[in-house]
Formats: C-alpha cells, structure tokens, sequence
C-alpha cells in the first residue's frame, strides 16, 4: 500500500488508482470492502443517504442494484445525481465520487439477479423496499408466499428491481495524515480526460 497521494500521476486515470485501493481493502480482511454510502435527493434537494454494495466499476462507472420503485430508486428517477463514499477506516482512506445515475441495461440486470442466492431473489420478489408494512410477519408470509410460486431456482427477476450506474464527474481520493494534515487529490471529468487538483485538508 505505497500509493500514499504525495505524488500527482501523469496521463491520471482515478479509476486505475481506484482499482489499486479496492484491491488494498479487498485483501486487508476488511468486514465489507464494497460497502458504500450512497447519497440521493428529491427533486426539490431533500437529501437522504444510506449504504448500499457496490458490485462492480470500469471506466464507465460505478453499479450498485436496488428496487427501483425504493426511496433512493424513486428520487434517482426524478434527480438522477449522486454521491458515493467508500470508507476505509482501518486503511485510513476514504474515496468521493459524485456524478450522473443511469439505469444498467436490462441484460446487466438480468445476470447479476441470476447470481444471486435463490434466497435473496425470492426476498427481491416479496420486498416492496421502503413501502410501509403492516407487520414483519406479513413480510415473511409473502416471502413464503413467493418462494411456493418458484420452488426451483428458477426465479424471475421482477421489473422493480434491477441496476444503476455512476457516471463520475469528479472523484475525490482521501489519505488520513498527521496532525489533520490530510492529503486529498480531486479529478474532474475534463472532455475525454481527467484534471487533477490537490485539496487542503
């Protein structure tokens, strides 16, 4: 883990760095390296925050999957910009990646709910994500409900689910320092390419 931001790369690409800091939490024993606080808001600015997972980048973004009819999947249609925070606590670094939220494409959707446990795709099915319910047991009688409608693992993935993708505009790379003295380069989407700014603490 030598790449500590004292230097500014040439020809940047934050997604390269990004995938040399995901592989240092991914082999650090952290409990949840692809944990991500994702930040939403309505189309009037009210915000709202939580973790999801992170499942998957390239250089064309970063995917997480939801119920598109849940909060953070109703405000991304109707304000569809985001904010995402990795945090690495015990590898003292954090990454900020703002920008545009697209929908995946439907075959995208279709193979990564296909990966999934049977468990988690009968729970997609039986879920309406952040609808009110009348009591836990109602929960897990429709869970039981649909997992007797698909008792193979045959499990279609419903139309309200599926995926989103980040399209950056800019990514914020954080190393913790002495003395609060912290080291963060910042790259903004320039044309094709990349500008970076380094950022006091």
């Amino acid at each position: 883990m030598d790449d500590d931001l004292t230097q500014i790369e040439e020809n940047p690409d934050p997604i390269v760095r990004f995938a040399r800091w995901y592989a240092d939490a991914s082999t650090a024993g952290l409990a949840r390296e692809d944990a991500v606080c994702l930040a939403t808001a309505t189309r009037e600015g009210v915000p709202s925050a939580r973790m999801v997972l992170s499942k998957g980048f390239d250089e064309r973004g970063f995917v997480f999957f939801t119920n598109y009819e849940s909060r953070k999947g109703r405000e991304l249609e109707e304000n569809p910009r985001a904010a995402l925070v990795f945090y690495w606590a015990e590898l003292g670094r954090q990454v900020r990646v703002g920008g545009a939220v697209e929908r995946v494409p439907t075959r995208e959707s279709d193979e990564y709910f296909a990966s999934r446990p049977r468990e988690s795709r009968l729970a997609a099915l039986a879920s309406r994500q952040s609808r009110p319910i009348e009591s836990r047991a109602a929960l897990e009688a429709e869970f039981e409900r649909v997992a007797a409608e698909h008792p193979g693992d045959e499990v279609p993935r419903p139309p309200f689910w599926g995926g989103f993708r980040m399209v950056p505009s800019e990514i914020e790379f954080w190393v913790t320092g002495t003395n609060r003295l912290h080291d963060r380069l910042r790259y903004v989407r320039d044309g094709d390419g990349w500008r970076v700014e380094r950022l006091s603490p």
